[in-house]
């Protein structure tokens, strides 16, 4: 049986990463592996939820979650928002 957590795009930062309205306690239980989906404005869609040492290449698409702040899609050395053309208001779906 497959779980999901819906929310939407909150805030864009200002290096472009999308911050969510899914907070801390939406994603503690959620698994860290490849299991895990993060899709947003349905068409973008990465693998995996990371911490802020995630050590992934450039302009690769990841959610980031610090344990303490909302879950954010962050585009690395980029800017997600304006690469991806996602703003506020988008939606935003967790599944695994």
């Amino acid at each position: 049986m497959s779980r999901r957590i819906q929310g939407k795009v909150v805030e864009v930062s200002a290096n472009g990463d999308l911050i969510t309205d899914i907070e801390p306690r939406d994603w503690r239980d959620i698994p860290r592996s490849n299991e895990t989906r993060v899709k947003v404005d349905q068409e973008h869609e990465t693998v995996g939820i990371f911490g802020n040492d995630h050590g992934q290449p450039a302009m690769t698409l990841i959610a980031i979650a610090d344990g303490e702040s909302p879950l954010k899609l962050h585009l690395v050395d980029d800017s997600a928002s304006m690469m991806l053309g996602v703003r506020s208001g988008a939606s935003v779906e967790i599944c695994w």
